[in-house]
This record gives C-alpha cells, sequence and structure tokens, in this order.
C-alpha cells in the first residue's frame, strides 16, 4: 500500500467505489467515480501496490510523456482519492480500481484495511450487469445491504443470480464479515446496446449514490449525453425490425418479476443472433467485460 503525504483526517466518510473488467458492463460503474472525481476534484491519497495482484500481460502499464522527454509508467492499481464536495458535512472517498487477477481475499484485505484507516462509516459498491431490458424505460437497479432497514430505504431488489462473481461480491461479503456498513448498487444494461460508454446507465446509478450521501451530485453534460444515447439506439433500432420487435416485447414485459439478469449462455446466445444478422462483433461478452 503506498500513501501520498500521510492520511487525511475526513468528516464521516462514505466510500464508493467501482472495478474496471468483469463487474463494469458498458463502464457504466467506473464512470460514475471518474465523474465524481472531476466535479469534486478529488485527489489520490493512497493507491494498492499491483505487484501482487495483477497479470500485466493482462492489465498492460502504460506510457506518458510527461514535462520534456521524461516518459512516465503508469501501472494499473486501485487508488483511494479524497473528495469533499460542497456545501456537504462529509467527506467522500472514491475507490477507482481494476478486477485484481489474483489473491482476491488479500486484495480484499488490503482494501479494508485501507478503509479502516479512513475511518470510513459505509461503502458503497457500484456495478453494472448486462440485462434484457428496454432501454426506453428507467434502467433497473437491482443491489443488497447489510442493514435490512437500508436495503428497504433505498428499495433494493435482491437479484436471484447464482454463478460466478466479481470482486464487488466477493468485496461485498468481506464488508459483512468485518461487520462494515455497505450496499451494492448494480444497474441492468441492455445487452444489445452495450458497447461503451453508457451515460443512462451512470446517470442511474449517480442517483442512488445521491440517495446514500444525501446531496445532489452534479451531472454536468451526462443527461443530455443519456439523450444522445437512446436516440442512437432507437435509430438502430428503426433500421433492425427484429431489433425492434425484441425491444417492443420487452417493454410489455416491464414489470414481470420473472425478468432476470441473462446467463452467460443466453447473452452468448443473442450475440450469436446479432454476429449473423449484421455481419460483425456487436461489443464485449459477459465474459470480457
Amino acid at each position: 500500500m503506498t500513501e501520498f503525504d500521510g492520511l487525511p483526517v475526513l468528516r464521516k466518510p462514505v466510500a464508493i467505489a467501482a472495478f474496471e473488467g468483469w463487474n463494469d458492463a458498458a463502464d457504466a460503474s467506473t464512470a460514475v467515480v471518474d465523474h465524481l472525481e472531476q466535479v469534486w476534484d478529488a485527489r489520490v491519497v493512497a493507491e494498492i501496490d499491483p505487484e501482487e495482484f495483477y497479470d500485466f500481460q493482462v492489465s498492460r502499464p502504460t506510457v506518458t510523456m510527461g514535462e520534456g522527454a521524461t516518459r512516465r509508467i503508469e501501472w494499473p492499481t486501485t487508488r483511494f482519492l479524497m473528495a469533499s464536495p460542497p456545501g456537504a458535512e462529509r467527506d467522500v472517498v472514491l475507490i477507482r480500481g481494476i478486477e485484481p487477477s489474483m489473491r482476491w481475499r488479500t486484495f480484499c484485505a488490503e482494501v479494508m484495511e485501507m478503509c479502516h484507516s479512513l475511518e470510513i462509516e459505509r461503502i458503497v459498491l457500484l456495478g453494472a450487469l448486462l440485462a434484457d431490458v428496454p432501454f426506453t424505460r428507467p434502467l433497473p437497479i437491482s443491489g443488497s445491504a447489510s442493514d435490512p432497514e437500508a436495503a428497504e430505504r433505498y428499495q433494493l431488489t435482491p437479484t436471484r443470480y447464482d454463478g460466478p462473481t466479481g470482486i464487488v461480491g466477493v468485496l461485498q461479503e468481506t464488508c459483512a464479515r468485518a461487520e462494515v456498513d455497505a450496499v451494492s448498487f448494480w444497474v441492468h444494461v441492455p445487452h444489445y446496446a452495450n458497447n461503451p460508454p453508457c451515460p443512462k446507465a451512470t446517470l442511474a446509478l449517480l442517483h442512488r449514490v445521491e440517495e446514500v450521501l444525501d446531496l445532489p451530485v452534479p451531472v454536468a453534460d451526462l443527461a443530455r449525453e443519456s439523450a444522445d444515447w437512446e436516440r442512437r439506439v432507437r435509430a438502430a433500432a428503426e433500421q433492425d425490425a427484429e431489433l425492434a420487435e425484441y425491444i417492443q416485447e420487452l417493454e410489455e414485459r416491464v414489470g414481470d418479476d420473472s425478468i432476470q439478469p441473462l446467463s452467460g449462455d443466453e447473452i452468448a446466445s443473442e450475440f450469436e443472433k446479432y454476429l449473423r444478422r449484421r455481419g460483425g462483433p456487436p461489443g464485449p461478452t459477459a465474459g470480457s467485460v
């Protein structure tokens, strides 16, 4: 763990965490943390040493040019950033990372150690998954909370998903074992429109962050970008009769409790249909996000 000039003393801090990779369909959840970092001018206070947790042939470091001819290596890792939202009575810690390649339990222990050092009162975990939902309606949010009252307050619909999980799921279980208050929000991204970015999904998660923090979060251009995204998807559907029919079916099923996130096999089946029809890959699959 690397710290930058010591750790700050924070005011009743809440952490907002998101990770690139399997947990981040259409980059929707990490886009929330990136957005908050910009609008709140957050600064890095610590980062996890990536040496133990990442396969650098999978998550490669990047080279950037500094002042003059100086070249700098940027290593893939998980960073902790501190923000003081204007008018808020509490500080916010943004945890922006990449799903580790190995040693997940040790990784989660390091995250929890830093959260303890910063005296974080609650951890909000963000994720995005692919699902069969209509893009024309508000994108559903599922999730869970360690506190039943919080689950009821935020009207969380627990998922009945059984299967492989990502670092967000493992970290939430780690929080439960450590008796740390944690809540997770997962936005459902339309699988047929999953190319990043998905500003509508990011905006849906931001509204949930507002609820937890009980303060307004500047959305900047996200509302306009969300409307533009809807127009692009609608235009694509208008040129594809099969896709338009499928979306109409989804619209008629809104409110059906039987609707579940797609399994990997179901997503693969849907993508194969689009591959045959359009002659090219529609975007990343569940196994690559």
